[in-house]
């Protein structure tokens, strides 16, 4: 599930009771109040957007800071905020650029641009770098490009993807995408041919294989996950396109072996594999592509969010050779395909990633915070399972009878909001902690002490 996927259960809602709204009659002070009166005034109402939880007045690295001066810790951040907010790097480049071309008509080609697309290819897998790009203002286009070009390349019009998943707003978009609230209220008949199957969830398995401590048993479910990929993709039997992230931002691990079974699988029946890395890579997972992680390369591999270095939108579809097939139509013919300002952006925010070796940073830190939480859980029954790759980290809670503690989760939430810990709260459970790549370790260890205590509170056993 993308990081724009399901968040705070109430923070859509237009009656703003229980603790959503005991949580801002308490933390919101009079510019606060003011500012989202006037917000819930002007913008469409829609469930994750308006009206808002709170306001943000300044950002700065790891720290967001509210209309009344309140800070807040950012492990939430949209998945843009690999580096932080506000990167002086970043913001260097793009007021450079504005200075010396601020936009370039669709026609024309730029420096910049040529530039970014060269960089990208050849930090991607080996298999693209004689592959295209193709620049998009938005993750969720991006998405409707690589399926487009997988219809073209195949002939076919089919797609197979997860439950549960989220690829971005657009109706093509949706139409891979899993959750309900995307595809359903009476918002209409989506793409024709977008199956789907369960997703790997080896805590919370579909396929009901798990033990009851909540552990996945490996060798008894035997990759039903992956066995139930190949069999609809040679039941199907014409699927244009295999769409997942390889790593769910929810977060949730593949099994060992899925993704080299689902490869096997798709290039046995000829369907495409998508990797829709937008919230999770550039570093996130402890290595620049989460791939990296699976031991397989996609045939077309997607990135958004970090890659406007947090300032500004910006996508990209990377297509290995033999797809470029869409010379004669338009796949993707928006007016900043090939912005120089956002090129700049992208440009400087991989220049920080890899020259100061954000990614093994990630795998550092990653690894130090969920031993740390590891043991927090030991002493913590609520805590039913933690989990994550470099520093994308999710702590799922679960009732003494198993079960999702939704509510608990939520009590969790608002608890370390007051201390100043902003996370995002998905699949109803689970507390995703996405930490900026730049994050000192004494802050890291910071928020990781602000969740023990919020659970504590929720669970009552708060010192």
């Amino acid at each position: 599930m993308d990081d724009d996927g399901a968040d705070v259960p109430s923070e859509g809602d237009t009656n703003l009771g229980g603790r959503r709204a005991a949580w801002q009659a308490q933390h919101l002070g009079p510019a606060g109040a003011s500012l989202l009166a006037r917000d819930q005034a002007v913008f469409l109402r829609q469930s994750l957007s308006t009206p808002c939880l709170g306001t943000v007045r300044r950002a700065e690295g790891i720290w967001i800071e509210d209309a009344d001066g309140r800070r807040y810790m950012d492990f939430h951040g949209n998945s843009v905020h690999h580096l932080g907010h506000g990167h002086p790097r970043v913001l260097d480049a793009i007021r450079r650029q504005l200075n010396a071309l601020p936009f370039a008509p669709r026609r024309f080609t730029c420096e910049p641009a040529v530039e970014l697309a060269e960089r990208l290819l050849a930090l991607a897998p080996p298999r693209f770098r004689d592959g295209r790009v193709l620049l998009l203002p938005g993750g969720s286009e991006a998405i409707e490009v690589a399926l487009k070009l997988a219809r073209l390349a195949t002939g076919r019009f089919k797609t197979l993807s997860f439950w549960d998943a989220f690829h971005g707003a657009g109706f093509g978009a949706s139409s891979v995408g899993g959750e309900a609230l995307f595809r359903s209220h009476g918002i209409g008949p989506l793409l024709p041919g977008a199956e789907h199957i369960p997703p790997f969830a080896c805590f919370r398995c579909p396929f009901g294989f798990p033990q009851p401590s909540g552990r996945p048993d490996l060798a008894l479910c035997r990759l039903a996950c992956a066995r139930t990929l190949a069999y609809t993709l040679g039941r199907e039997g014409d699927v244009a396109a295999l769409v997942a992230e390889p790593i769910r931002a929810v977060p949730y691990l593949p099994p060992p072996r899925f993704w080299e079974q689902a490869r096997s699988a798709c290039d046995d029946h000829g369907t495409l594999l998508i990797f829709d890395e937008i919230p999770t890579g550039l570093g996130k997972t402890g290595r620049l592509f989460a791939c990296a992680h699976a031991g397989v390369t996609p045939d077309i591999l997607v990135l958004g969010k970090a890659l406007g270095g947090g300032v500004l939108p910006l996508a990209a579809v990377l297509a290995r050779p033999g797809l470029d097939v869409a010379g004669e139509l338009a796949l993707g013919h928006y007016t900043h395909e090939k912005n120089p300002v956002l090129a700049a952006a992208a440009l400087a925010c991989l220049d920080v990633i890899v020259q100061d070796g954000l990614a093994e940073r990630a795998a550092e830190l990653g690894e130090h915070a969920l031993a740390r939480l590891a043991e927090i859980a030991r002493r913590r029954p609520l805590i039913g399972e933690v989990r994550g790759m470099g520093l994308l980290i999710g702590v799922e809670l679960m009732q003494p009878d198993g079960s999702a503690a939704v509510d608990a989760a939520e009590a969790v939430l608002y608890a370390a909001l007051s201390r100043g810990l902003s996370f995002k709260l998905t699949m109803g459970s689970v507390l995703t902690l996405s930490a900026p790549l730049i994050i000192e370790r004494a802050d890291l260890d910071r928020a990781i002490d602000i969740l023990a205590e919020s659970i504590d509170e929720a669970s009552g056993a708060a010192r």
